[in-house]
């Protein structure tokens, strides 16, 4: 599975034979099959490599940059490995290169998982929950989306370009043990899940190299065994857990965690300056680059359920799935919305829109003959 790339446009690789409706251009295969055996030094634009469903035991080493692995479904397509971090550094002098299912080269960029579990299942297997890596790596601006990573260990994720590490995670589910998600450098994280599965912290940061690298989560789901906890601190680290506490209370008076303290924050940023831009403080943008590689439209924006956005700021914006060709709008204050318009691209900006009303939005898509239809979203506008 060390396969990965070539230089072309738009390519798919894939694991297996071609997919139908799949836009596979050029296949990657060691045994002559495809119409390439290895790969070129150096990609200049994303290529991906699609994986069919299936469970795949081995490691993979991701060398290459601008190279998305997308599996053809979230929980099908599993890369399944057991190694015990303490294991791998007895026989190979303290280094971390080869202890994770997913190991990630320190002059890798641009590295996208979509679509697919990675499972390093060490710990079910023997019982031991020590340090066991789903994804290790050094590298910068990585991306994953819809994935599944989990570990029966410690540090399940662990990206650690503390130097000019760059990442980004959305629609996720994260589980493991102690400091299963623990970035050096910066991070933001959306949408996601995380279980714990010990009493011990659940994220860690370090931030120690440079003084604004911080670790953002928002809109996202935290769980885990009864009293996990949620972090700890023992480097230089900024943690934004953001649109969690919002308006609670507690009869007997409210837990000092629901209080707002952005204010006290560097520069006292507002939650709407709090974005995946701002968190890499203008470095990356990674939601206006980033690739379609699912095999759906995603990630609206405004996100799904928004109850508070500016009538005059609204334009609709989505990811397109890989294969669409153009999108078809629908929007209106019907839970069914009337037909706009088609236009390709990944933007639409509505006509007036009446504050203190609920829209509801819908991107169906085209590609070839057939027409896909998205699912409907919503937010409310205000004045």
């Amino acid at each position: 599975m060390r396969q990965v790339a070539s230089i072309v446009p738009f390519l798919v690789v894939v694991f297996g034979q071609a997919v139908c409706g799949e836009r596979a251009q050029v296949v990657v295969a060691a045994d002559g099959s495809g119409n390439f055996r290895t790969i070129p030094k150096k990609n200049s634009r994303n290529v991906i490599i699609l994986i069919k469903k299936g469970t795949y035991h081995e490691k993979v080493f991701v060398e290459k940059s601008f190279v998305t692995l997308v599996g053809e479904d979230r929980d099908s397509t599993r890369i399944v490995f057991a190694e015990l971090r303490e294991n791998w550094n007895k026989d190979h002098r303290g280094s971390d290169w080869g202890a994770a299912v997913i190991n990630i080269d320190s002059t890798v960029t641009n590295l996208t998982l979509a679509n697919l579990t990675v499972h390093n299942n060490y710990g079910s297997l023997h019982g031991m929950h020590g340090h066991q890596f789903a994804v290790w790596g050094e590298g910068t601006r990585i991306i994953f989306l819809n994935c599944n990573i989990i570990a029966d260990g410690g540090d399940t994720v662990s990206l650690w370009n503390r130097r000019d590490g760059m990442y980004y995670h959305a629609d996720c589910t994260f589980e493991g043990w102690v400091d299963y998600v623990c970035p050096r450098g910066w991070c933001y994280i959306t949408d996601s899940r995380f279980y714990g599965h010990n009493l011990s912290a659940s994220i860690w940061h370090d931030g120690s190299a440079r003084e604004d690298q911080k670790l953002v989560i928002r809109c996202s789901f935290f769980d885990g065994v009864p009293g996990f906890p949620l972090g700890r601190h023992h480097r230089d680290a900024q943690i934004y857990l953001l649109d969690y506490f919002y308006h609670c209370h507690r009869i007997g008076g409210d837990y000092r965690r629901f209080a707002d303290n952005l204010a006290s924050a560097e520069g006292s940023p507002t939650q709407d300056q709090i974005t995946a831009e701002w968190t890499f403080g203008g470095r990356w943008n990674p939601e206006e680059e980033m690739p379609s590689v699912l095999p759906r439209i995603s990630m609206p924006n405004p996100r799904d359920g928004s109850y508070d956005i500016r009538t005059e700021e609204v334009v609709v914006r989505w990811l397109p799935s890989r294969n669409a060709e153009s999108s078809l709008i629908y929007i209106g204050s019907q839970n069914n919305p009337p037909y706009i318009c088609s236009q390709p691209g990944r933007e639409f900006r509505p006509a007036k829109l009446d504050p203190k009303t609920t829209y509801f939005w819908r991107i169906d898509e085209i590609v070839g003959s057939d027409t896909l239809r998205g699912p409907v979203w919503h937010f409310t506008a205000v004045d």
